[in-house]
């Protein structure tokens, strides 16, 4: 389909003028197609990972394998969404980059966020829908949301968010779709950029 403005266009939801390819930390989450729990379930209040929830977590992984520029913090894989915490470690050059997972040339700029999550969304979609024999079929939503991570105590609090989210899916009203907490099952919820007074308790509204 041809590109029309009047039908594509959608508000960005990154900081504008931010270079998102040097160096620093971002916290980034995403989540499954109308927030569909399809990567398994907290059971004792732990994930624990079906097949698609462990595909997500090897390619989570394997970005720091393929890309020289990334480490990788604290994550998590839950039922219908993944948070995590990585570091672009130097911004460099392109040269050298071991990353296997080509974007579109109009796309995200190599050795960015936006790089590393087109092509993370888009293996983990790959595989998945090869094993469920579904090619072609939406898994993520659209976009993602990330931060840039601050300041140390900011990365703290962000880690223990991350870690303490599998006890706190029960109480979860942004992404546990349960109809106590009055949306349907699956509604999607657009996730928005916080302003500079973020934290993980402040972002989730």
């Amino acid at each position: 389909m041809k590109y029309n403005p009047k039908i594509h266009h959608r508000r960005s939801i990154r900081l504008k003028g931010y270079d998102y390819s040097q160096a620093g930390a971002y916290f980034v989450t995403l989540c499954a197609q109308n927030r569909e729990c399809l990567f398994g379930e907290i059971v004792d209040q732990e994930i624990r990972l079906n097949d698609a929830g462990k595909i997500v977590a090897a390619e989570w992984l394997k970005n720091a394998e393929i890309r020289d520029e990334i480490e990788l913090d604290e994550w998590v894989v839950m039922p219908n969404h993944f948070h995590g915490i990585l570091v672009i470690a130097d911004s460099g050059t392109v040269v050298g980059c071991r990353g296997d997972r080509p974007v579109a040339p109009t796309g995200p700029q190599p050795r960015s966020i936006g790089a590393v999550m087109a092509g993370f969304k888009s293996a983990v979609t790959k595989r998945i829908n090869a094993i469920r024999n579904t090619p072609g079929t939406k898994l993520w939503q659209r976009n993602y949301w990330e931060h840039v991570v601050r300041n140390e105590s900011e990365l703290n609090r962000i880690r223990e968010y991350i870690t303490n989210n599998p006890a706190n899916w029960q109480k979860d009203k942004l992404f546990n779709p349960s109809t106590l907490y009055g949306r349907p099952a699956g509604r999607p919820n657009e996730i928005r950029e916080s302003s500079s007074t973020y934290t993980p308790e402040t972002w989730m509204v």
